[in-house]
Formats: C-alpha cells, structure tokens, sequence
C-alpha cells in the first residue's frame, strides 16, 4: 500500500529514526526502525516502522518526543 508523504518534522532528522516519546504521567517508549516519511497525525499519531508494524500513540497523553537518527550498525565477522 502506498502512503503519502506528509512532510513530518521528522523527515529534517533522517529516512529511519527512533523516537522516545515521554508520557503525561511519567512513562517513557522508545520506538526504532520508523520511517519518517510515512508519519501521520489525526486522533492518533500512526508510525510505521520496517517491518511493517504499525504503532498508534494517543497525542492527548504525550508531553514530548525526542527523535533520533537511526545510526548502522555494524555486524563483526567471527
């Protein structure tokens, strides 16, 4: 299915970012792998991540997000 690009501020950070999204009452999520250019907002906040998955955050109940460029990791060969 192909989604439109919506210009998320996320876009400015990288392709593949992390978010750690802080909770109104004091919890804390970190999300990995999601594509930047695939965020939408509505009612919830829709985050799609490479392997498919589809995350829904509740904006009502979020007091910031901190996002991060998705770094390579580098695998050794033993």
């Amino acid at each position: 299915m192909s989604r439109l690009n919506l210009k998320s501020s996320a876009n400015k950070v990288g392709d593949t970012i992390t978010q750690i999204i802080h909770f109104s009452g004091g919890n804390k999520r970190t999300f990995s792998n999601i594509i930047s250019s695939q965020i939408s907002q509505g009612q919830f906040t829709k985050l799609y991540q490479e392997d498919g998955t589809l995350i829904m955050v509740n904006d009502k109940n979020v007091d910031c997000i901190e996002i991060f460029k998705e770094r390579l990791q580098i695998k050794s060969k033993i």
